[in-house]
């Protein structure tokens, strides 16, 4: 994992996209609340009820008729990042993996969101769901980082261990679908980084990806575009020491034909963190 290209592209963009940092974060970084706060918003008519100490005094001064001031108030945003670990996603393109450039975005989000004082909790979905607490910036990183390597998907240079996926033991496709719902709040932003290839059911991620705070990514290797190739993974029961095979069925579904716009692609082998900070702004 190249945590110092994640910083470069990260000081590349940066400059241009926190301008105007006030006003905005990063889309869908922010969220606009009616409040009280600084920023003044628009006027709007005056009616019974209304806090008079909000009224425009020199707007009623000239018109004869009473407005009061209306405000955005930023308040600080949950940014729940959903990182897809299913045997698929450990394979990719030159070197790097779809696990590998999911782990890179989410750590970009992470710095991302120590600039807007938002904060992210990462969800890494094996055959298990494990929780990363929510923080931001550099200890966001070391969090993330820490938690992989003691579930064994990093080894402790930090890269993917490809072996992992062998290690997976079955999955509960409906507690992974309740696991997600679970954090899609009125006040969170759900990132979704996936190749959809085995993460939850077409009728699940419908439900989920519908959902207006939810931002779906597929992320795609060569591999993905084939029609049908058939790959067998030797899977051996951590407790019970017994080997399985099972097949995997890389299938290029067509998500934008079948869900529209909300899912967008992202390639391995091309400029994964460039371009999914364009899909964002």
């Amino acid at each position: 994992m190249n945590i110092n290209e994640v910083r470069k592209t990260v000081a590349r963009i940066k400059s241009s996209l926190f301008r105007n940092s006030n006003s905005y974060s990063i889309g869908m970084l922010r969220s606009h609340f009616k409040g009280t706060g600084l920023q003044f918003k628009e006027h709007q008519v005056y009616v019974p009820g209304d806090d008079v100490r909000f009224i425009d005094w020199k707007l009623l001064a000239k018109t004869a008729e009473p407005y009061i001031k209306t405000f955005d108030e930023e308040r600080n945003v949950e940014i729940v990042v959903v990182i897809d670990a299913s045997p698929t996603m450990f394979f990719g393109d030159r070197g790097v993996t779809k696990v590998q450039a999911s782990i890179e975005l989410c750590c970009l989000l992470y710095l991302l969101a120590a600039e807007t004082n938002d904060y992210v909790h990462a969800l890494i979905v094996t055959d298990r769901v494990i929780n990363v607490p929510k923080r931001n910036g550099d200890a966001g990183i070391v969090a993330l980082v820490s938690t992989l390597e003691k579930s064994g998907i990093l080894n402790e240079k930090g890269e993917v261990e490809l072996g992992y996926s062998e290690k997976m033991e079955e999955y509960d496709e409906v507690e992974r679908y309740n696991s997600i719902m679970k954090h899609v709040g009125r006040k969170r932003e759900v990132v979704l980084l996936s190749d959809f290839n085995g993460l939850i059911s077409m009728e699940h991620l419908k439900r989920v990806i519908y959902q207006k705070n939810v931002h779906c990514f597929q992320i795609l290797s060569p591999i993905d575009y084939s029609l049908s190739v058939p790959y067998l993974i030797k899977s051996t029961g951590q407790e019970t020491g017994k080997s399985r095979n099972y097949g995997v069925n890389f299938k290029r579904n067509d998500f934008q034909g079948l869900l529209g716009k909300r899912v967008k692609s992202l390639e391995v082998g091309g400029r994964y963190l460039e371009d999914f900070i364009k899909e964002m702004v």
